[in-house]
């Protein structure tokens, strides 16, 4: 029995954005043109151009593309799912572990290149309002829950979240230090709570530390 037609475009559409990436990572944004993103999926350019009209559409879908592939929204879903918000904030030490770690390559190719290219700009602007609206979400839930430290309110609290969400960091301890997700999520999570509970709040975690321990 031959392919569904649907079924069939999906999975050449699903090939493209691969190859996409692949180039992105490897030889940086720049490298990713309509023919070289053809030639690396091992078709013709007229099928690149039969699902992305442009570069700019095929590099604006890589950002799905690589959220649905790692499973953004299922690592969120955790974060979302915590019990109360002192426990969120220890399942976003988690997340960043998790998922950040896999996109480093795309994300800083793209960092790389957002100056001088305007798809790679236009990606990084979408991935940071992500980013921003993830961690507003996080700080106001402290703050409904009444547990967010008095000298922060949301504004200032998401921003600082946001900014702790980045590849840098995530590359200055997986990659050059060599930390482990787990003690990476496990430090982070007290930094965290450390620094946005109320002192007379306490810490209600799943992962309760009291002390960050030296060495690896």
């Amino acid at each position: 029995m031959s392919e569904p037609g649907n079924a069939r475009s999906r999975r050449t559409r699903a090939a493209l954005l691969d190859a996409t990436r692949a180039l992105v990572e490897r030889e940086g944004v720049s490298s990713a043109t309509m023919g070289a993103v053809a030639d690396r999926a091992g078709v013709t350019r007229r099928s690149v151009y039969l699902h992305f009209k442009t570069r700019s559409e095929l590099i604006g879908a890589l950002f799905d593309h690589v959220a649905e592939t790692e499973g953004l929204q299922q690592s969120l879903d955790q974060v979302w799912a915590a019990p109360t918000a002192a426990d969120a904030l220890a399942r976003w030490g988690a997340h960043l572990a998790r998922y950040h770690s896999r996109v480093l390559p795309v994300d800083r190719a793209f960092a790389q290149t957002a100056p001088a290219d305007a798809d790679a700009a236009a990606h990084r602007r979408r991935v940071r309002a992500a980013n921003l609206a993830s961690c507003t979400r996080l700080a106001r839930r402290l703050s409904d829950e009444g547990v967010l430290a008095d000298d922060w309110n949301v504004g200032a609290a998401a921003d600082m979240l946001y900014a702790l969400t980045n590849s840098d960091l995530v590359e200055a301890l997986l990659v050059d230090r060599r930390w482990t997700q787990r003690l990476f999520s496990e430090r982070i999570a007290a930094l965290l709570q450390a620094t946005f509970i109320g002192a007379d709040d306490g810490v209600t975690s799943s992962n309760p530390r009291t002390a960050i321990p030296g060495g690896r």
